[in-house]
This record gives C-alpha cells, sequence and structure tokens, in this order.
C-alpha cells in the first residue's frame, strides 16, 4: 500500500477562516509548518524568536476556536505575533519584518483587521481587551475581548488595575495567562489538563449554578462557609486564588503546546456564560527549535542567524555599545561607594545593569515590569541616603511620569535616572523610540538633564550624576554602539549647566555656530567640515546639558555669529524650545540674529534603517547643511542668493 504524499496546509491558509475549514487533527501538522515558517523568516530578518515559537499551538487555538477579528485578540507587548501575523493575512511580508516599509514587530492596528489594538509596552492587554468587550456588550454586539499577556507583563500594576474592574465584561472577556517561565505555574499534564477540563465544561458550570442558587436559599454564614470551602478546593487543586479574588474564574494550569489539551478547554470557555475568565497556559519560549530552548535567552531578540547551525550574524563592533559602557562605569564607581545602587525594570542586559549585578549583586535591583514602582523605590533610596541609578529605557520613563514629578521632583530628591535608548532606535520603531524625555524632563523644577554625545562623554556623565546630591538628575544616550572615541581612563566631574566648544572657527570668521546636544554632535561636525570647505567658519559647540542651559556660552556664541542652529534627538519643546525662550527673554534675537532649530518632527516614524530615520527626521550632517545655507540664503555649493547677491 503506498503511503499518500505529505500535502502542506500551510499553504492553504491565508486568514483564519481558511483555518477554521480544517480539522481539529490537522492543526498538529500546521503548528509544526507554522513554527518552521517563522523561524526560516526571523533568520532572514531577525527579531524576536523565542517568545513567537511558544505560542504556536496557542496562536492556532485560539484563531479556529474564535471568530476572529469579532473576536478581538489583543496580544500583550507584541513580541510574540509572529505566528498570528502569517496566518492572518500576512505570510507573503513576514520576510519585510522590522525593515524599512515592511511589517512591524508588533501588532499595528494600521496592519490588518486582526491587530485591533497596537502593543509594544507590557501589560496593557487586558486593559485594552476589557475596552473591547464593554463596547461589545454596550453596542449587543456578539464579539469578545481576549487579551493574551505573559507572566512577565503580569508584574505590572496595570494588569491588575484592569482586572479589578473586569466584572461588568461577563463572559465577554478572556484572558489568556501565558506562563512561559514557570514563574508560577503548578506542574501539568493529564492530571491537570483533565480538571482543567471538567471545571470549564458546561455540565460543571451548570451543576454550579445550580448549587450556587440552592446555597443562597441558606443562610448568610452557611452560604459564605460553602463559598469559600469550593474556592479553597479549586484552589488547592488548580492554583488560581488570587484571579479569582480579582473576579475571574480560573481553568488551568494547561499544557500550551498540546493541543488536544488546549481546543476543548478553549471551545468551553468559549460557549460558557461564566465570566470574566481567565485561562492559565504554560508554554516554553523558543519550543520546537534546539538552539533557542538551548539558548539562556531562548532567542528572545536575534539577529540575522543560520537555520540549521543556529549560529547568528556576527559584526565586530567598532566601539563598546553604549548600555555596556554606563554598566561598566557604575560597577566601578560602586568599588569606591557603597551608596551607589542600580534598578531596572525587566531589563538588566539591555541597560547594562546586569554588568553592575555582577559586581554587586546586593545592590542591584530588578524590580520587573514596573516603571513606577521603580521610580519611588528610587526615591526612598535616595531620601535615605542612597544614591540610586534608575536605569530605564526613555520610551519605558514615561510610564513612571507621574512619579517622576511627584515623588522625585517635588521634593527634590537625588535619584539619578540613566536613559537608555535615547533618540531612534531602528527597527522597534516608533512605540520604542525615546523622542520625548529632553522635553518631559527639562520642563521639570530642580531637574537637571544631559545628554551623552559619545561613549566617553558617558563616562564622565555617569560620574556626574553618581556625585551630584542636589537633587534629581537625568543622562540619555543612545542605542547601540559608540563611536569609537578613545575612553577615559579616570572619569571628570562635568560642571552642572557647562557646555564645551569642540570647534572654533577656524577661518577666524564668525558666520555660523551649531548647538548640539547628544549624539548627533558627529554629524554637526560633519556639516561643518563642509560648511568651512564652502569658505563659511563654523563653531560646533557641545552643550552637555538641555537644562541647565550654559546660558553664558549660548549669549556668547548669539552675539558674535549670523546663524545659530540647534540641534538635537528629541521632540519639540526640548533644547531647541528652551534656547529660544531664553535668547527671547534676553533681547538676544532683537539684532536680525537667525536660529534654527533641528529636532525630531511631529510624527511617529516607523522602523528602519537608523541613518534612514535620521535622514527622514532631518538629523543628518546634510540636512544640517541644508539648513544653514538657507538660513544665510545660500545655495549648496556656497554661491549668495536672493537679496545678498544682488548686495
Amino acid at each position: 500500500m503506498t503511503q499518500s504524499p505529505y500535502t502542506p496546509l500551510l499553504d492553504q491558509v491565508d486568514t483564519p477562516d481558511d483555518l477554521r475549514r480544517l480539522k481539529p487533527e490537522q492543526l498538529r501538522q500546521l503548528a509544526d509548518e507554522l513554527r518552521t515558517e517563522m523561524i526560516d523568516a526571523v533568520s532572514t530578518s531577525g527579531g524576536h524568536l523565542g517568545s513567537g515559537l511558544g505560542v504556536v499551538e496557542l496562536t492556532v487555538a485560539i484563531h479556529y476556536v474564535f471568530n476572529t477579528p469579532d473576536d478581538k485578540l489583543v496580544w500583550d507587548v507584541g513580541h510574540q505575533c509572529y505566528p498570528h501575523k502569517i496566518i492572518t493575512g500576512r505570510r507573503d511580508r513576514i520576510r519585510t519584518l522590522r525593515q524599512g516599509g515592511g511589517l512591524s514587530g508588533f501588532t499595528k492596528r494600521s496592519e490588518s483587521e486582526y491587530d485591533p489594538f497596537g502593543a509594544a509596552h507590557s501589560s496593557t492587554s487586558i486593559s485594552a481587551a476589557l475596552g473591547f468587550a464593554i463596547a461589545n456588550k454596550l453596542q449587543n454586539k456578539p464579539g469578545r475581548g481576549i487579551a493574551v499577556i505573559g507572566d512577565g507583563s503580569m508584574s505590572a500594576g496595570m494588569a491588575y488595575e484592569a482586572m479589578n474592574n473586569a466584572a461588568q465584561a461577563g463572559n465577554r472577556l478572556i484572558v489568556i495567562l501565558n506562563d512561559n517561565d514557570m514563574s508560577i505555574a503548578p506542574p501539568v499534564g493529564g492530571l491537570s489538563a483533565y480538571l482543567a477540563r471538567m471545571v470549564s465544561s458546561s455540565e460543571y458550570l451548570g451543576i454550579r449554578s445550580l448549587a450556587s442558587r440552592a446555597v443562597k436559599k441558606m443562610s448568610r454564614r452557611l452560604h459564605d462557609t460553602i463559598g469559600k470551602a469550593e474556592e479553597f478546593t479549586r484552589g488547592m487543586v488548580t492554583g488560581g486564588t488570587l484571579f479569582e479574588e480579582l473576579g475571574f474564574y480560573y481553568v488551568g494550569p494547561i499544557d500550551g503546546h498540546n493541543l488536544d489539551h488546549l481546543l476543548p478547554v478553549l471551545e468551553n470557555v468559549r460557549d460558557t456564560s461564566e465570566g470574566p475568565v481567565l485561562i492559565h497556559v504554560v508554554t516554553e519560549k523558543g519550543k520546537g527549535y534546539a538552539p533557542a530552548e538551548n539558548s539562556a535567552d531562548k532567542y528572545h531578540g536575534v539577529p540575522k542567524f543560520n537555520v540549521v547551525t543556529g549560529e547568528k550574524a556576527k559584526s565586530a563592533p567598532s566601539a563598546p555599545a553604549y548600555q555596556d559602557v554606563f554598566g561598566l562605569t557604575l560597577a566601578k564607581l560602586a568599588e569606591s561607594d557603597d551608596r551607589i545602587c542600580a534598578i531596572t525594570a525587566a531589563m538588566p542586559s539591555g541597560t547594562g545593569v546586569d554588568k553592575f549585578a555582577k559586581a554587586h549583586p546586593a545592590r542591584t535591583f530588578d524590580v520587573g515590569i514596573a516603571e513606577q514602582h521603580a521610580v519611588t523605590f528610587a526615591a526612598g533610596l535616595a531620601a535615605e541616603g542612597m544614591r540610586p541609578f534608575a536605569a530605564i529605557y526613555s520610551t519605558f520613563l514615561q510610564r513612571a511620569y507621574d512619579q517622576v514629578v511627584h515623588d522625585v521632583c517635588i521634593q527634590n530628591l537625588p535619584v539619578r535616572f540613566a536613559i537608555d535608548r535615547a533618540g531612534l532606535v531602528g527597527a522597534d520603531g516608533a512605540t520604542h523610540a525615546g523622542s520625548f524625555d529632553i522635553t518631559y524632563l527639562a520642563t521639570l523644577p530642580n531637574m537637571v538633564v544631559m545628554a551623552a554625545a559619545d561613549e566617553a562623554e558617558l563616562v564622565h556623565m555617569t560620574y556626574t550624576a553618581a556625585e551630584y546630591d542636589a537633587g534629581p538628575i537625568a543622562f540619555r544616550y543612545p542605542r547601540g554602539n559608540g563611536t569609537g572615541v578613545p575612553m577615559p581612563e579616570v572619569p571628570v566631574k562635568l560642571e552642572i549647566g557647562k557646555g564645551r566648544l569642540v570647534r572654533a572657527n577656524k577661518n577666524g570668521g564668525n558666520k555660523v555656530a551649531i548647538l548640539s546636544l547628544g549624539a548627533r554632535l558627529a554629524e554637526a561636525l560633519k556639516a561643518a567640515d563642509t560648511l568651512e570647505a564652502k569658505g563659511l567658519s563654523t563653531t560646533v559647540a557641545d552643550l552637555r546639558f538641555a537644562k541647565p542651559l550654559d546660558e553664558e556660552l549660548i549669549a556668547r556664541l548669539m552675539r558674535t555669529h549670523e546663524v545659530i542652529v540647534t540641534v538635537e534627538e528629541g521632540a519639540i519643546g526640548g533644547l531647541g524650545a528652551h534656547v529660544l525662550t531664553f535668547a527671547s527673554d534676553e533681547g538676544l534675537t532683537d539684532n536680525g540674529l537667525k536660529v534654527r532649530t533641528l529636532r525630531l518632527p511631529d510624527t511617529f516614524i516607523d522602523h528602519d534603517d537608523p541613518v534612514k530615520q535620521y535622514d527622514e527626521a532631518g538629523l543628518n550632517a546634510p540636512q544640517i547643511l541644508d539648513t544653514v545655507l538657507k538660513a544665510l540664503k545660500h545655495n549648496s555649493a556656497g554661491i549668495e542668493t536672493g537679496e545678498e547677491a544682488r548686495a
């Protein structure tokens, strides 16, 4: 008897409607093909691999059982959404992930109707899904809200705030807790799967409802006793007492890679009148790809790699990564200062705090995805005489802005903010860009704001922050590797509010002054080279501080130059706005001085190569040059035009 040829199933599935036409026994094959497709795609594009591999079966099961997109599926953070994208009409573009003009590495509303809510910051899914559930309920629509949230994201208070308000959604809200770290999961297997299926079944829930009505007719004391007994018994067998206290009907834990376990439980929950419901699913990051399974980080985020060997593409960096410079510098400073401690919000390696932790584990605190707590915790440490460094990405510090204002600045506590990923961040796109920190910090009384132009400056600023006890101080630095400048053997304590002249004009004239803040300094110097070649004398200053401004330096340059251009990797309202306000207050523009401010545009810039992003933002050397020439009314050849030419 000849064996029937293997028929690929993934080629038959473009949308969940196609998926739902398959037989349940075909889903195992589909999941295997989906996993293979994802591995191959990420090997060519880079991206987040391990988390997506862990939810392949869960993705297939959810779309098979629920009526997406009418049922709104919200993936928390979105790192794990690649399998979801492949089976929701985007397989033909999956190899464009995180590239200019390609698919986002996260869910994105403008990409697909199957992405009802954009997510790239954690712990928002339950709130959003609750919103969808209530909206459908109010409009008499049948759709549910389904949130898939990882156990790491459950460390953030926002998840519990949402769960605490979920009762009105009834059975329209389903939360799937994807426990991929075994951090809260008891052992799973056949018994727990059987129990999960039993307690989610209509028969069990029907009996439970009948018993509940009967018990309500008994005395209040007996009613409460029986209710607590059932809760205790189910809690002892299946866990989930915390979620029950928050008003959720808990089901689990179940094996998130076993479709025979997943499908009946999801179907039972779909058809139940009980709710809201939380399903506890245990998965493994990197599942099904040995190099990821055996890797310490489970291939959470990877560059391009060899599918067969798992070997990641490597490029020899010309300079150390900024986060490593910070972490090693802070660790060195802490050797002679036992007041220094480091706080991270679930990003130890991303911020360089892992380097500090190796040397000083007792003074290292990873608080989980809880930026608000991180900032106020740092404030408490500072109030008791410690020197805390809160190392938080710029985009994530936004989540703790009230704490920065209320708990740090108003009380003038010396919390040090090490702000990583300042400016544009390439493949992670708008959701992770550090666009706003200059603006939202420099507006605050008592706050000092620095920006490192290169890795050597970062060393000096880390030391300066450690030694600064007069109030809160922040220093920002970009993603990626430094510029390759010589590293200082001994850090220098910077004078607060004082910049430096990096380049005085060579020809003795005073045409142009470029005031740079942060890592655009190299581009400012390139523009200055071209201006000098055109015979336009150019001064370049690295202001170092957005607050307080070096008013003496700025005033001197404004009085001695025709054109002033400020350059910063931040949104409107930052350095340029503060310089203009100072110039206006002091009357420095009354003599016809031309001031131009270059900053990020008033748009969200999508994922792309960083050089292209800064071209789009107008912050590379050619755009700086063009701004100067337009202010001087010169063309690109340096020839005067308009009134100056006629004169």
